[in-house]
């Protein structure tokens, strides 16, 4: 069962706009009463996490949840994008109920929502179509080898102000990156769908991507095979990042539940996230704490 947010949707990625809201964290919400509905806040059209459908890894989880606890899912339909924990999880009309009591996947630190346990750790990938000029890179050592005649004709896709725009910088490759914009006015184009399209009809050559949207790329993947390269986080770039859920401040019993599920359920959860093609590290993959510029410190937290 859904409900729709009067807005048009824009099918944006959590991966990167809720990074940039920036607002502060609201307090003081009171634990709710007995549920009578698993109700999640989220994207009608950004696979892989969710879609209206209910087809994503985000989806997949939640239904696992709801069934444990004996409910039913409802969804709570708002595009991901600038304000949508505002409109989502805290948005709530004088006289009535909030639309919904979680958000599937956040950042295990991000400051607007009371986060559980982390999940599942991920971290950014270069992805590439298998051709004759990547066909011996297997990792991200390899790739920055690569004569730099090479590396500068290569077109390589980021969304800007990202984790990527910095790692391009960093290893003296802007004028090699593609810039994609984080808000898409198309209402029927997801950020992965708009990267793997352009992966496949050769507009650019590679792209760096949060990992769950480049193992999702290439386990859909028409044609030539995309190869995935995870890459680890260095001084000035932050790659790999925790990911839990998160629910309104205040609510301490129903963060408690979501804890026990996820402990519950964490063989599961990872056989969900594997089957969608998501990289699942077991550790950081750096010790560092970098410092990362501003403006490109966007984290998965708005995919």
């Amino acid at each position: 069962m859904s409900r729709h947010a009067s807005v048009p949707r824009r099918g944006l990625c959590l991966l990167l706009a809720l990074a940039l809201a920036g607002s502060a964290a609201l307090a003081g919400a009171e634990d709710a009463p007995p549920r009578k509905a698993f109700r999640v806040c989220k994207d009608p059209g950004n696979m892989p996490f969710t879609n209206a459908k209910g087809e994503g890894f985000e989806d997949k989880i939640a239904a696992l949840f709801a069934t444990q606890l004996g409910l039913p899912v409802e969804s709570y339909i708002f595009p991901q994008r600038l304000g949508f924990i505002r409109n989502t999880l805290r948005f709530k009309l004088p006289g009535e109920d909030y639309p919904c009591d979680i958000v599937m996947g956040v950042p295990a630190d991000f400051g607007q929502v009371l986060p559980t346990a982390p999940y599942y750790r991920s971290t950014y990938v270069l992805i590439f179509p298998e051709t004759k000029a990547l066909a011996a890179v297997d990792s991200a050592k390899d790739f920055l080898a690569l004569p730099r005649e090479t590396l500068a004709a290569l077109r390589i896709g980021v969304f800007d102000r990202s984790p990527a725009s910095a790692w391009l910088a960093h290893h003296e490759l802007v004028d090699s990156g593609v810039p994609y914009r984080l808000m898409n006015a198309n209402p029927d184009e997801s950020p992965a769908g708009l990267i793997g399209r352009d992966l496949a009809a050769g507009a650019i050559d590679a792209a760096v991507v949060w990992g769950p949207v480049g193992g999702y790329l290439a386990r859909e993947a028409k044609g030539t095979p995309l190869r995935v390269v995870p890459l680890a986080s260095e001084p000035g770039v932050k790659f790999d990042y925790a990911m839990a859920m998160g629910v309104r401040f205040g609510e301490k019993e129903w963060k408690a539940q979501i804890d026990e599920l996820i402990v519950r359920n964490e063989s599961r959860i990872t056989a969900i996230l594997r089957e969608y093609g998501v990289p699942v590290l077991a550790e950081p993959t750096s010790s560092i704490v970098p410092a990362v510029p501003k403006a490109a410190a966007a984290t998965p937290a708005a995919r």
